[in-house]
Order: C-alpha cells, then structure tokens, then sequence
C-alpha cells in the first residue's frame, strides 16, 4: 500500500467513478485501474463493487475510507507545517543559555521575540557557557549562550552583551566597603559557586593559579536565588555579572581589579547552516543589539 494508491481510492469514491477520477488525476484509466487491483490483491479484500454506470465502496472498503482520509489530512496538515516552518511562521527556536544571562537579560528578548512571531516555539537548553560550547561542538546543540574571549575558532561568534564580573558579599563582610578586589582574594573566601561547565569556575581556576592554593568552595548550585540567599548569610561569597546584582540592596558588589569584562555571544558551527527558526531569532537577536 502506498500514497498513491490512497489517493487514486479517494478521488475514485469522490466521483464513484473510475473515469471521472482519472480524468481529473490526468492518469490514463488502466493505470488507476491496475493500481487499485493491486491494492485489493495486497490487503486479499475487495474496496469496490463495480455497477453499470458506477462504484460503491463494499464495507473493507469504507474501513480504509476512513484510514485513507486521516492520512490525506496528516499529510497535508505537514506540508502546511512545513510551509510555515520554511516562511518563518512556524518552528522551534533551540538556544543554549546559562542561568545568569537566561534569567536577567533573555526573558525580555525573548517575550518580544514571542510578540513578533507567536506561532514560534522556543526549546531552552540551560547550562553553563563552557558546557553549552562543548555541546555545540559535539553537534548536539545548534546554537547558544558563549563566552566570546575562550571560545573555538569552529564557531562563528554573534557577540549581544558585554558585562563586569563581581564579587558578591553580604554587607557585614570585611571587603564590603572595598572599591576593589583583586582576583587572588577569593582564595581565602569560602565560595558559593555554580557547578563545573559555567565560566565562573574558569575564573576561580584562574584565582587559585594566581595565588598558588586551591580555593575553598563551600557550596555548589545552579539556582541563582539559592546562592543569594547563602551569600546573604554570610555562608560564603560569590560571583556573578553586574546585572544580576546591580539592583539588591542586600547584597553588596566589588569589581575584580583588573576588571573582569565578560562579552557573551551566540555561537553556531561555521559553514553549517542554522535551521529556519534558529536563523529567524539570531537575526532577531543582532536587530535587537544594534538598535541599543
């Protein structure tokens, strides 16, 4: 049984005619002929009887009938999905994003993203930068969240935000009223870190080589409230970007002397081309950052 077949059996019932169907399918009669015998040889049941003037379906055939007709109606609702998808009306946007930048700067693209193009899914893959350019890598995402300064010289980078990193400590702390801090303090803190494949733990490698000891890390999540709210307690300090502190009044945030500038970019293998939907909301992305 193929598509042809089902589609020569609906047009023949819709005319209760052999003629009539291949005259408007423009196929030679003995052909539809041939194909829908062949059909009945296949399944060993008979779809038709033949009457002087006419066909009627037999009871197998008005079974397949209604198969026929939820095939007929699969297959053109995928082209028109596939329509939209290849117009840009429909599809799924598939992003690499790690916590910070997904919870203080996306959400507003991304709703406007939404705005502009409602029938658009988007599928998030939350982790860190170093995981998310790992991924890419190893083809199983598209594209996503990077940091621009470490990156593969396979990707193609699509640079949308540039922000410091800071040290971040509850206002009863020693280095509270400090303007800075040098990268090497952070050693003898006890630190509230994300887990391993976000940049964050590349810079605090970079202070343990800087001061020749291995930072202490007194707690691992992946939940930026959670590590507030322990930053909060004095459990121990952190680091985060600046707009993810700029606005709490109980937390206090110290640049790293030298300034610590993160520039973060979308990243996508070179030479290979983006999906339709990933393509629509990268070019969103690089409208948005040069309308700023």
């Amino acid at each position: 049984m193929n598509l042809k077949q089902l589609i020569y059996f609906l047009t023949i019932i819709e005319h209760e005619s052999f003629t009539k169907a291949a005259a408007e399918l423009r196929v030679a009669q003995p052909a539809i002929t041939k194909s829908i015998q062949n059909l009945e040889h296949e399944i060993g049941l008979r779809l038709f009887i033949r009457e002087k003037r006419s066909v009627r379906l037999t009871m197998e055939g008005s079974v397949l009938k209604k198969h026929a007709l939820e095939i007929r109606q699969k297959i053109n609702q995928t082209k028109k999905e596939l329509k939209e998808i290849k117009e840009g009306i429909r599809g799924t946007v598939q992003i690499g994003i790690p916590s910070m930048a997904g919870s203080y700067y996306f959400p507003d693209k991304l709703s406007l993203f939404k705005e502009k193009h409602p029938d658009m899914e988007i599928d998030i893959y939350e982790a860190g930068t170093t995981a998310i350019e790992k991924e890419i890598l190893e083809g199983n995402l598209e594209m996503g969240t990077v940091v621009v300064d470490e990156v593969s010289e396979m990707l193609d980078i699509h640079p949308f935000l540039q922000e410091p990193l800071m040290l971040v400590v509850p206002p009863s702390h020693p280095l509270a009223s400090s303007s800075s801090v040098s990268l090497e303090k952070l050693v003898h803190e006890p630190l509230i870190l994300f887990k391993e494949g976000y940049y964050q733990r590349k810079v605090i490698d970079r202070a343990g080589e800087l001061a020749g000891k291995s930072p202490h890390i007194a707690f691992e999540t992946n939940q930026i409230s959670m590590a507030k709210s322990l930053t909060e307690r004095s459990f121990g300090v952190t680091v985060f970007l600046n707009m993810v502190i700029r606005s709490d009044e109980n937390l206090v945030a110290i640049p790293f002397d030298p300034p610590i500038i993160l520039t973060l970019g979308i990243a996508h293998k070179k030479n290979l081309p983006l999906s339709t939907a990933n393509d629509i909301f990268l070019s969103f992305l690089k409208k948005e950052v040069r309308d700023q």
